[in-house]
């Protein structure tokens, strides 16, 4: 197990606090006090740039056992939120980018995802299934306030009559209620918030520019009072700085009108698990080696497990313990009760995008 350098310090308003290089990079750079004390002067504080993805594609196909969907879109690749567990991380180094300060600051942005959208549902051999919004970056980041992308997403689906999940932490997505609500009326929409903690000091350092919070209740709470059926997602659950939570997340998120529930283990897939480590150093230097002692006991033994059916939950005694205590607390909350399934059957491609009707 390797040991985070000591010069490693907190970015204020950022999650990581380094920006090693990705695995697929030749070279490594490796901080050294030149003498002068260089490293004791706080380097500037990073800023985000906002690069355009000329991507071909925008919906992405899987088949993991562990997710209920099969296709995805995400808007936008990294994402300023800055969770410093997000195991979207890793995905900036097949960029040339870092999966440390560069996936907060470098967010690439697909201006024309509503075009593409329009054209992929369009064509004659697409069959209608759920598309997650959201599963990998937040289509409710800070980016989305200007660029709008997320929503000329919605407005498509909303066309074409497709049905849409939303995973967020995102105050921004009450914006869209417009849309969300009239879709919802239709059973085409539902919307899941991501609580991880309901402490806002935990949240500052942990998810630095996400919605308090307080302002994540508040999104349960206003969509589910405009019909949109909301879920309430507790992830990560870090053991020793959240798991302690779980009850008190699920009880308030119930109050607020969240109708379904799910948790996921903190997970450390590649880079991940060298930036967290750093993370716990510079936050929680009392108790990083407990910390990370409780997730390989979680883990088989190792920092992450990969494997399908393993990688969500985790394995062990502890890790079953959090999983009665989770399912205890939404039986008891009447969490779960009525998991509806969203409507493909209304799916239509619009008369002006069908080239079919425009020979009749």
């Amino acid at each position: 197990m390797s040991t985070p350098a000591p010069s490693a310090r907190a970015v204020k308003g950022r999650g990581a606090v380094s920006n090693p290089a990705g695995r697929f990079e030749p070279y490594a750079r490796v901080a050294s006090d030149d003498g002068w004390g260089s490293l004791e002067t706080p380097a500037p504080a990073p800023e985000t740039r906002l690069i355009r993805d000329r991507s071909k594609t925008v919906i992405s196909y899987n088949q993991s056992p562990d997710v209920p969907h099969d296709r995805s879109i995400n808007p936008y690749r990294g994402c300023e939120h800055g969770c410093i567990y997000c195991f979207a991380r890793p995905t900036h180094a097949y960029l040339g980018y870092s999966p440390g300060l560069d996936f907060e600051t470098r967010i690439l942005f697909k201006p024309d995802a509503a075009q593409r959208l329009e054209a992929e549902l369009s064509k004659r051999n697409y069959r209608c299934s759920p598309i997650a919004l959201g599963t990998n970056t937040d289509p409710y980041q800070p980016a989305e306030k200007k660029l709008r992308v997320t929503r000329s997403v919605l407005e498509v689906l909303a066309r074409f009559r497709h049905p849409v999940s939303i995973i967020t932490k995102g105050a921004l997505v009450t914006r869209d209620m417009d849309i969300l609500a009239d879709m919802a009326a239709k059973n085409l929409a539902s919307v899941i918030v991501s609580v991880t903690s309901l402490d806002a000091a935990i949240k500052r350092t942990l998810e630095p520019r996400t919605a308090s919070p307080k302002a994540r209740l508040k999104i349960i709470r206003t969509l589910s009072d405009a019909g949109i059926p909301v879920g309430v997602l507790v992830a990560p659950v870090i053991p020793a700085i959240t798991d302690h939570e779980v009850e008190q997340i699920l009880e308030a998120c119930a109050e607020a009108g969240a109708v379904s529930a799910s948790f996921i283990l903190l997970r450390l897939p590649a880079e991940v698990k060298e930036l967290f480590r750093e993370w716990l150093q510079a936050h929680y230097p009392d108790r990083a080696e407990h910390v990370m002692s409780l997730m390989r006991q979680m883990r088989g033994g190792r920092d992450y497990q990969s494997e399908f059916g393993t990688r969500m939950r985790g394995t062990g005694e502890l890790a079953t313990l959090l999983a009665q205590r989770f399912e205890k607390s939404c039986r008891r909350l009447g969490l779960n009760d009525k998991r509806g399934q969203l409507d493909t059957t209304l799916f239509r491609v619009p008369p002006e995008n069908n080239p079919q009707l425009s020979l009749l």
